[in-house]
Order: C-alpha cells, then sequence, then structure tokens
C-alpha cells in the first residue's frame, strides 16, 4: 500500500512539474516563422513630425527583411494615451508595437492620474534614436540671439513670449516647464496638437519660439525661416560645433527626445528578441544612418536589457521635472 501510494505520488509530482515546464516554455514562445503576416507599428502621434518618421524609415527596411508588410498606423490623443492603450490591450503575438517618443512610455504615468494601461508593463523592445530638443524663434519676432538674452527678456517682461508647445506632457511642453523652472522665469505657453500647426504658428507669428526636437525643423533653420538659439544636448553636437548647449547657461538643463519601440505585456521574450536583433541590424545600414542623420537623430540601438534599464531612469528623470514644476494633467 505504501509502495503504491509513493508511486501515485512520483507520478503527480511529475505531471506537476512535467505541466508547469510546458506553461513555462510556452509563455516564453519562439521566433518560429514570425513574422508570417502583416505587421502593425502604432505610432500614437500625427503623422509628419520625427515621432512618425522614424519608425516609418525603420518600418520599410523591416518589411523588407520579412519579405511582410510592416505598416505603420497613426493612432493619435492624450498625449499617446489613446494609441498605448490600444497597443497595450493587443494580442501579445508581436503582431501589434508601439513606437513612441517618452510621453506615453515614462511621462505620462507621472501626470495623469487615470491611465488605462501600465506603462511599466510594456515589454521593452529598442530605443532607435536620440534628438536633442533645442529652442527655436522666429527670426523676426523676439529680439533674442541667445539664451542669456532670452533669459534677461523674460526677466524683464514676464509672459512677454509666447511659446509653442506641442500639447500636455510632451518633451516640448516639459522643455518649456524645464526653462521656467530653472531660469525662473515665465513663458505664455500655446499648446498645439502636433508638430506641423506648432511649426506654423511659429512661422507666421503666432508665436514667438518653440521647443522642439531638432528633426523636421532643421531644414526651416537651414532655409532661414527659422533661427536655432541653443540645443538642448548636455553638449554641443559634433555636427553643430558653434550652436551652444541651454546648459552653458542653465547647467544641468537637458531635454532629449528619444523614440522607442515596444510591445504588449506578455510577448513572448523570443519575438521581443528577434525584433531588437532585427531593429539593430536596420540600424546599422549606412543608408539607414545616412536618413537618420538629416533627422538630426543619433542612432541608439542596444540589448532589450539595455532598452528596459534606460527607459527606467528616464521615468525617474521627466518625473523629477514634473515634481519640480507642479504639472498635473486632468
Amino acid at each position: 500500500m505504501r509502495q503504491s501510494t509513493r508511486r501515485l505520488s512520483l507520478t503527480i509530482n511529475t505531471l506537476v512539474a512535467a505541466t508547469l515546464a510546458l506553461l513555462l516554455t510556452s509563455g516564453r514562445g519562439t521566433a518560429g516563422d514570425y513574422p508570417d503576416r502583416t505587421v502593425r507599428i502604432v505610432v500614437p502621434f500625427f503623422a509628419g513630425g520625427t515621432a512618425d518618421a522614424i519608425p516609418r524609415l525603420v518600418a520599410d527596411w523591416l518589411s523588407r527583411k520579412w519579405g511582410q508588410p510592416v505598416v505603420i498606423e497613426n493612432k493619435t490623443g492624450s498625449a499617446g494615451n489613446v494609441g498605448a492603450e490600444e497597443v497595450y490591450n493587443a494580442t501579445p503575438d508581436g503582431y501589434t508595437l508601439l513606437s513612441a517618443p517618452p510621453p506615453p512610455l515614462v511621462i505620462n504615468q507621472n501626470l495623469y492620474r487615470n491611465l488605462g494601461f501600465d506603462p511599466a508593463k510594456f515589454e521593452p523592445i529598442i530605443v532607435m534614436a536620440q534628438v536633442p530638443n533645442a529652442i527655436f524663434v522666429h527670426p523676426n519676432g523676439t529680439k533674442a540671439s541667445s539664451v542669456p538674452e532670452l533669459i534677461d527678456y523674460l526677466r524683464a517682461n514676464p509672459d512677454g513670449i509666447a511659446a509653442a508647445t506641442l500639447g500636455g506632457g510632451t518633451t516640448s511642453h516639459l522643455s518649456s516647464e524645464l526653462l521656467e523652472t530653472m531660469a525662473k522665469v515665465k513663458l505664455r505657453q500655446i499648446p498645439y496638437r502636433s508638430t506641423v500647426p506648432a511649426l506654423q504658428g511659429l512661422l507666421a507669428g503666432d508665436v514667438d519660439m518653440m521647443f522642439d526636437n531638432l528633426g523636421v525643423t532643421m531644414p526651416l533653420v537651414t532655409a532661414g525661416k527659422l533661427k536655432l538659439l541653443a540645443v538642448a544636448s548636455p553638449k554641443r553636437l559634433p555636427s553643430m560645433p558653434n550652436v551652444p548647449t541651454i546648459a552653458e547657461t542653465l547647467p544641468g538643463f537637458e531635454a532629449v527626445t528619444w523614440y522607442a519601440m515596444v510591445a504588449p505585456p506578455g510577448t513572448p521574450k523570443a519575438i521581443v528578441e528577434k525584433i531588437n536583433a532585427d531593429v539593430n541590424e536596420v540600424l546599422a545600414r549606412p543608408d539607414v544612418r545616412t536618413n537618420l542623420r538629416k533627422l538630426s537623430a543619433e542612432i541608439y540601438g542596444g540589448s532589450v536589457d539595455q532598452t528596459a534599464q534606460y527607459m527606467r531612469s528616464e521615468v525617474d528623470r521627466w518625473g523629477m521635472v514634473i515634481k519640480a514644476a507642479k504639472i498635473e494633467m486632468q
């Protein structure tokens, strides 16, 4: 009797162990023939800006590599929250991905009381590129030709400069808030829905300045339609050695926009690793690097673990900006 009981116990334990092993293996998943159909990348911002241009460039080459369509869908609203929530709730099979700048991934959880998703539960894949923010002004608008002159003017004329932002919680908005906090000045912030109408407002003289990344805005500087005062990178850019940094006037000032790709929670690790490896391969292409340089973008890349670590550090960094500026969105 005892031997029968012992054998039954061993059989049950073996079955439990086998079942657990099967569950763990199926949870990890394998890349297998992935992808064998269309992959959809949701961009939670409007077309026309750098947030749209970079994933389109990467998607084009992924489509060629995979032999499957890789389509970009713009799902806008609520500082990226609408598109991010859709991807968060998508089937975690690698066929719906999110490409986004910081707001829905590392910023909005510090701004909004009730998000329909948990940004920390996305599966990080890769940070494709970084683009420094910068201060752009209308050449015939504000008389300031440097950051010190801009600050002096604002201290003498509170609210005297209208600054376009790309909506609450964007790096454009938070960069303006950071300037106000560190320089102890006050801007008259005018929110726009996206980069294109904000630039139109700046070009028309409806606003005096804006923070934006260097990407799609630099051609307007080259054409003489806008003036670049300074960049928000920690150090001067090798490609623009004569353009000062904001940190030269306000030590510690840094505002860099980056563009990451993430997957829904629970996406198999093997698929995440495959996408990471293939995007890194795309980013290494000389023609892709050339096109990214045209957007003033610096390739980031790296492993899945590096991506996760970087995004965690960005949650803390932007969280401090939000707390210092006492910003809260509804």
